[in-house]
């Protein structure tokens, strides 16, 4: 089974922001932000896009899919 593993919280931490600023800068609440790093929820591709253009980084510096 494949799965997405994620570096949300260790990039976001890296680049001083907060949850509630990153969920206020991409358009969505601290608790969309939460779910997504704790790999409760997927983002979408848009989303994912406007994550990592506010932590300046790639998508694929933030997601990567994971064998099970």
């Amino acid at each position: 089974m494949v799965g997405l593993r994620n570096h949300l919280k260790e990039l976001r931490s890296d680049a001083g922001l907060t949850q509630a600023q990153l969920a206020q800068a991409v358009g969505v609440s601290r608790k969309t932000i939460n779910t997504i790093e704790n790999r409760v929820f997927v983002p979408s591709t848009v989303l994912a896009l406007q994550i990592a253009a506010v932590l300046g980084v790639s998508v694929h510096d933030i997601f990567e899919l994971e064998e099970d």
